[in-house]
């Protein structure tokens, strides 16, 4: 009888095993399809720990993630060893912005010691998200520790130190990255803004066409790109790639002021004077920086009268500028031939601004002292 009982038991279990296994295969098929609610279903009826990361992983597929989290922390409740529930839900919790909690289970992660580089990435971007960089910043160079080609965080390093306008060390993590993959834009971008920032024009040049190449057609690449040929003197690429710039956005003055600039570097000052016009029609409220360089171009061709008439108009549009009014002072200086009225000026100047830019203040004192000093050996 007892063996009779054994037999039933042991049967038991087989159809218990197989009616298991058959329906972990039936959801297992409906998750992989996308039918997610009614994998959910399937795998409510199975109840095992794999079947319940699987109704987790279900409710996120859908986008309910508030019923993701509570099952994931069921999960990890459960079995605090299954790494890739705390995992997934670290992630998760990064994507709901609950960045404390992604914190707290990452660190917990990484002090398992089984030295996975993806743990302490995403330890680091808690600790970015949760405003503390400097922490963030060892996540990161332990990642890179544990695995060399670890590119996103070698990438986070290099914008780091980006950022941190430290270039030598930037380019260490950045160059890092292009030795495993030589065409991420996102490396290659990185480069070339590392060399724009710190003035290096001649070497940004050749990784912003690069950008290009890659196909990241983005205004402020072009705007970078056409500023260093300008810086570089080669103005026939300057003006090509800002007229690039152009073609993907005709509205932004700063690419019509940018072109004049260009023009006016190559003595071209007609066409200089057209495209400041052109970036004053696109945006109106800009006209002192607009009539300033107008006044610049005059005074370039001697044209002594109208450069003051053109300082006076951009004076007028912002007068809380003190170098427009010392523009002002300086032409009306060379225009006059009257001490009196250029002392009228330069006055008037120390009266408006005092020493609010200690460098110019110094200039019109020296000035208001000589021409006192002539003034008075002329009457004399």
């Amino acid at each position: 009888m007892m063996k009779v009982v054994k037999g039933i038991i042991v049967l038991l279990c087989f159809f218990k095993g197989e009616a298991q296994s058959s329906g972990i295969m039936a959801a297992d098929s409906l998750y992989a399809t996308g039918n997610y609610t009614l994998a959910i279903n399937e795998y409510s009826k199975i109840g095992s720990t794999r079947a319940l990361l699987q109704i987790a992983r279900s409710y996120s597929a859908i986008g309910n993630y508030d019923k993701a989290i509570a099952q994931y922390e069921s999960v990890v409740g459960m079995d605090p060893t299954l790494h890739i529930a705390s995992f997934e839900l670290g992630k998760l919790y990064m994507k709901s912005r609950l960045f404390d909690e992604a914190r707290k289970l990452f660190t917990k992660l990484v002090s398992n010691g089984n030295g996975n580089p993806e743990f302490y990435y995403y330890l680091g971007e808690a600790y970015t998200e949760s405003g503390q960089p400097a922490s963030s910043l060892v996540a990161y160079k332990n990642a890179v520790q544990l695995d060399s080609t670890h590119l996103r965080s070698l990438f986070r390093l290099g914008k780091y130190f980006l950022v941190k306008k430290q270039p030598d060390q930037a380019l260490l993590y950045i160059n890092k990255g292009l030795e495993f993959y030589s065409n991420d834009v996102g490396f290659v971008n990185l480069k070339a803004l590392v060399y724009f920032n710190d003035n290096k024009y001649e070497e940004a040049i050749p990784w912003l066409e690069k950008v290009l190449e890659l196909g990241a057609y983005k205004e402020y690449v072009y705007e970078k790109l056409a500023y260093s040929y300008y810086k570089n003197w080669e103005f026939g690429k300057a003006k090509k790639t800002y007229k690039e710039l152009l073609k993907l956005n005709d509205q932004n003055s700063d690419t019509y002021f940018g072109l004049a600039e260009v023009y006016r570097k190559n003595k071209e000052l007609d066409s200089a004077e057209v495209f400041i016009n052109k970036a004053m029609i696109v945006k109106r409220p800009i006209f002192a920086k607009g009539y300033s360089l107008l006044a610049s171009l005059y005074r370039e061709r001697k044209d002594l009268r109208s450069a003051f008439k053109y300082y006076r108009m951009a004076h007028e549009e912002n007068p809380e500028e003190p170098l427009l009014y010392y523009n002002i002072c300086t032409v009306y200086d060379q225009l006059a031939t009257e001490p009196e009225k250029k002392l009228e000026y330069y006055q008037s100047f120390k009266a408006q601004y005092g020493t609010r830019q200690p460098y110019l203040s110094e200039i019109v004192a020296k000035r208001i002292s000589e021409l006192k000093t002539e003034i008075h050996f002329t009457e004399e």
